[in-house]
């Protein structure tokens, strides 16, 4: 499988780059074409701030943020990221203390929030960031919890994102469809893969994938 990979390079930042696998891949909501691995620049500080620059040029200036909800081992990005948007001059976050979560998850995959940390999003403007978008479903599931705390989703960011918007709520992704134009996410039940007959190469997740 691993003789498949492939590098792919930002467009606007050639210091932003991971490495993509073809193939037939199943995660929680969808079969996939491609797995996209992201650890490069989710655990690197120096591709961790370079994504975090890059997605503060997208919202900078005209979303306000008081939280950033993390999700997919987004934490580093997600600090660099309020860095940004805090530091930055004359824009709507200059001067803010923008908190960062990495929540907790029950075991049907939805957001806990303790009660310590409610504070921080009920009634607070929130940016979700995600490693990655596929379906979209995992953002709508998330939107639903974060409405569930009281708190009002601004905007949702992602390293790579099959899609522009979910249900409306746009995406701002440093990769898109454009960068792997072969990427394809099916409803399990509709996978043109498994009905071609083509065994599945492998679980993945945000942490990884698990071959079969």
């Amino acid at each position: 499988m691993e003789e498949r990979k492939t590098r792919i390079t930002a467009k606007q930042n050639k210091r932003l780059s991971f490495d993509v696998i073809s193939g037939h891949f199943t995660t929680s909501h969808s079969h996939v074409s491609s797995y996209i691995d992201l650890s490069a620049i989710k655990t690197d500080f120096k591709a961790a701030k370079e994504a975090a620059k890059d997605i503060a040029g997208k919202i900078y200036g005209c979303i306000p943020v008081d939280t950033i909800i993390c999700l997919e081992g987004t934490k580093m990005i997600a600090a660099f990221l309020a860095e940004e948007l805090s530091e930055g001059f004359h824009g709507i976050n200059t001067g803010n203390d923008i908190r960062v979560i990495s929540p907790e998850y029950d075991s049907n995959h939805q957001i806990i929030l303790r009660d310590n940390l409610q504070p921080f999003v009920r009634d607070r403007n929130v940016l979700l960031l995600v490693s990655s978008v596929s379906s979209g479903k995992s953002i709508v599931q998330a939107a639903e919890c974060l409405g569930y705390y009281g708190g009002k989703l601004m905007a949702a960011a992602a390293i790579f994102s099959d899609v522009d918007n979910v249900r409306g709520l746009q995406i701002n992704h440093i990769f898109g469809h454009d960068d792997i134009p072969a990427y394809n996410s099916y409803k399990p039940e509709d996978c043109q893969m498994c009905r071609a007959g083509m065994k599945l190469d492998a679980i993945v997740n945000s942490f990884g994938y698990s071959k079969i």
